[in-house]
């Protein structure tokens, strides 16, 4: 079956069960469904669903199966599923688009058997408050980008019989108390971050048929008792800290004797330390021979402080969500203080993620070429074989999502034009003052930081392309962000300079209508562009820009903002025209804004005099 569920679905009113798997449909999820109150069955997986998950679902207290599974719904998971706590039995909403945290009311579902949120873009920690599902048979939260540490209060799960929590980013420890989980048949950690010894309570656990561990950073004996006696080595690979039995491919625990350390360690410190003073000794050398750098400079990669994992993890507590800055498309952001002292954020590639390794050594190359007051400047750039991360200089102010979206925070039209022009600086710098163009491919404002003096800085150069010439196009797969992208780039994969200036609008509009293109106002026709396009022509901007700008009509500057917003909404309409050729390039963009720039200044401060005088 194709096309979309009628929203006459809720007139259905003594349904018991509907069951639409393995299909083709699309669109929403009718939130006309909850008017379905005998509902005592819902299933919907396999088919291509997208759109929010309905809080209307939260309405069917009768519901004891709900299974969205294996569709393309996104954002988060409704706060309100907790309300399903008499009935709710089932939950599955794996391999989604889902994102944010796992609400907390989750943990108040005390009748779950089934609960499978795997394959989702999930963050956060999996609280203490796991401990409530007492009755749970599977939890699988594998897939995710989920940190944190592992609560203890698992191990009050006495019913569990399968947990996956394999492919995230826990850290810590494996509790001990997992050993009280004495049902369990199938215990999942690996490709994760998890750390220290393998807890020897484990070995109670006499049903337990299947043990991954592998992929972590654990250390020290595998216990020998109890399940372990039948585990083969692929329960442990890439431990390289474990030791243990044979069978387990791994060292043996036996300690070196006296003899041997005099024999091989020893030598080994001494030259090492000899490698260390001759490298100092070279890089003494050659900084004397450096020259000062100008405002645009290249970063050659041996001007990179060197860091390594472990001082990552010390400065990040061990990749501690209490450091964690945000998430993206290939992994992670934490902020992190240097053993010097200097605060940094860390990207951490999840390198699950398909094209994670390129995006990596993409950011690094461009990254290690270009240096700009208005670019994001690279400190480092860490890469192991199951470790990737880049090392950035740490944004005290944030993102201008951040400023734009917030409660407690907010910019003048001034503060926002500044902030726009550093931006365009930016990219005029990338298109036409490098040897070869670059485009950056994912501008949006998550991607423009702030310094402590509210100077913007371009980041995020993961997707970026490095263009053969000035008036050259390159081809690529990668998707950028959805509402940001120009069209020739969504449809073709076409990447050029213009395709910049059309993001570049959009973040102007976005900026100063303080509207996301993806908003749920646009619907069918209607887009941030148009709708802007629309109150030009109809001579009220004064309907689409951010309330807090403008201020009453009675204020002696009234019209000289609205002027200005005008011109600014002008410009970003002239970046984002539909063809490539319509567009305005960003010497033109940034010679506009600069001009808007001096004409508000002036006006605001021919204002001031006319009020002081009562005029």
């Amino acid at each position: 079956m194709r096309g979309e569920i009628p929203n006459d679905i809720g007139n259905l009113s003594s349904l018991i069960v509907l069951s639409v798997v393995k299909n083709q449909l699309s669109g929403l999820v009718p939130a006309s469904i909850g008017r379905i109150r005998n509902l005592q069955g819902l299933y919907l997986e396999s088919n291509t669903f997208q759109g929010r998950m309905p809080d209307e679902l939260c309405q069917l207290k009768n519901l004891a199966s709900l299974f969205l599974g294996g569709n393309r719904l996104s954002g988060s998971i409704p706060s309100c599923i907790g309300n399903l706590t008499g009935a709710l039995r089932k939950l599955s909403l794996e391999s989604n688009l889902l994102t944010s945290t796992v609400p907390s009311t989750l943990w108040g579902l005390t009748y779950i058997l089934y609960l499978n949120l795997s394959s989702n873009s999930l963050i956060g920690s999996i609280g203490e408050d796991v401990g409530n599902l007492k009755v749970a048979i599977d939890i699988d939260f594998s897939n995710n980008r989920l940190s944190g540490s592992i609560a203890s209060s698992v191990g009050g799960l006495q019913n569990l019989v399968n947990l996956s929590l394999a492919n995230n980013k826990l850290q810590g420890s494996i509790p001990t108390s997992l050993g009280n989980c004495i049902s369990l048949e199938s215990l999942d950690l690996s490709k994760n971050n998890l750390s220290g010894v393998i807890p020897n309570s484990l070995s109670a656990l006499s049903y337990l048929k299947y043990l991954n561990l592998s992929f972590n950073r654990l250390q020290g004996e595998i216990p020998t008792g109890g399940p372990f006696r039948n585990l083969s080595a692929q329960s442990f690979v890439s431990n390289h800290g474990l030791c243990g039995a044979a069978r387990f491919q791994v060292p043996s625990c036996k300690r070196k004797t006296v003899k041997t350390i005099f024999k091989y360690v020893i030598p080994g410190i001494l030259s090492a330390m000899l490698l260390v003073t001759s490298i100092w000794i070279f890089i003494i050398s050659r900084k004397k021979n450096v020259k000062a750098a100008t405002e645009t400079t290249f970063l050659p990669q041996h001007q990179w402080r060197r860091v390594s994992y472990e001082e990552l993890l010390s400065a990040t507590s061990g990749f501690n969500v209490s450091n964690l800055l945000g998430t993206g498309s290939f992994g992670s952001v934490y902020k992190g203080t240097l053993s010097d002292g200097i605060d940094v954020a860390i990207k951490v590639y999840n390198l699950e993620t398909e094209g994670a390794f390129s995006s990596f050594d993409v950011e690094c190359e461009m990254l290690s070429n270009i240096r700009h007051r208005n670019l994001i400047k690279v400190i480092s750039c860490c890469s192991q074989v199951d470790f990737k991360a880049v090392v950035l200089n740490y944004m005290p102010n944030g993102s201008l999502e951040k400023w734009l979206y917030s409660h407690n925070l907010t910019l003048n039209i001034l503060q926002r034009l500044n902030i726009l022009i550093d931006v365009a600086t930016a990219l005029e710098y990338l298109h036409h003052g490098y040897d070869r163009p670059i485009v950056h491919c994912d501008l949006k404002p998550s991607n423009i930081l702030l310094d402590d003096d509210m100077v913007a800085q371009v980041a995020d150069f993961g997707i970026s392309k490095l263009l053969g010439g000035e008036d050259s196009i390159t081809r690529t797969l990668t998707l950028a962000t959805i509402g940001y992208m120009a069209p020739e780039y969504g449809m073709d994969g076409i990447v050029t300079r213009r395709g910049d200036m059309y993001s570049f609008g959009v973040v102007v509009m976005e900026t100063f209508t303080k509207r996301k293109p993806t908003d749920a106002m646009f619907v069918g026709e209607m887009n941030l562009k148009h709708w802007v396009a629309n109150s030009l022509l109809a001579d009220a901007i004064v309907e689409v820009v951010d309330t807090t700008l403008l201020g009453t009509e009675e204020c002696h500057d009234f019209v000289s903002k609205r002027d200005c917003l005008s011109s600014i909404m002008r410009l970003a309409i002239a970046c984002c025209g539909e063809s490539p050729e319509d567009r305005i390039n960003m010497h033109e963009a940034l010679a506009t804004l600069n001009k808007i720039k001096i004409k508000f200044l002036k006006n605001a401060s021919e204002g001031v005099v006319l009020s002081r005088h009562g005029l």
